[in-house]
């Protein structure tokens, strides 16, 4: 084959591609899928789903990295870290059935407000130095006024 021939060969799958990709990226703009409100289709004998929950609020995805340590229950059992029911309510080391650590006992009889919540959260062993929890912090301040709301809604 001459070079003339490899040159149409190689034109026509450059074209060929390009025209593929275009035609992707209409169809992409043209078509936009949503998620359906409710199911079109229930088989028989199948339960009626209820309706999906609300968006969980930010401070509660936030605090999905705490569940590891701690329960959010009421009555719910300590694990690793206390309970946090209730915990802006809760007087600092004063969760009951759990043994702090020195440095949080050191402050037993302070109440958690949120300025306190907030200097635990961006930084647990600036706030007590010595502290057992081994969370780095959240080092954004909207992230933590999300959880300290999210914590002041565990009522």
């Amino acid at each position: 084959m001459s070079a003339f021939e490899w040159n149409k060969i190689i034109a026509s799958v450059l074209t060929a591609m390009i025209v593929a990709m275009v035609a992707g990226i209409l169809a992409s703009e043209l078509v936009r899928p949503r998620p359906l409100e409710k199911p079109v289709f229930l088989p028989a004998g199948a339960e009626q789903v209820a309706a999906a929950p609300a968006e969980q609020p930010a401070g509660a995805k936030l605090a999905k990295v705490c569940v590891v340590c701690h329960t959010f229950t009421k009555g719910g059992p300590n694990k690793i870290g206390p309970n946090l029911w209730e915990i802006t309510e809760e007087g600092i080391a004063e969760v009951p059935n759990y043994q702090f650590s020195a440095a949080l006992q050191a402050d037993k009889g302070t109440k958690w407000d949120p300025e306190r919540l907030n200097q635990w959260l961006y930084s647990p062993q600036s706030f007590a130095k010595g502290t057992k929890m081994t969370f780095a912090g959240f080092p954004k301040a909207q992230d933590r006024a999300d959880v300290i709301a999210y914590l002041d809604t565990l009522k």
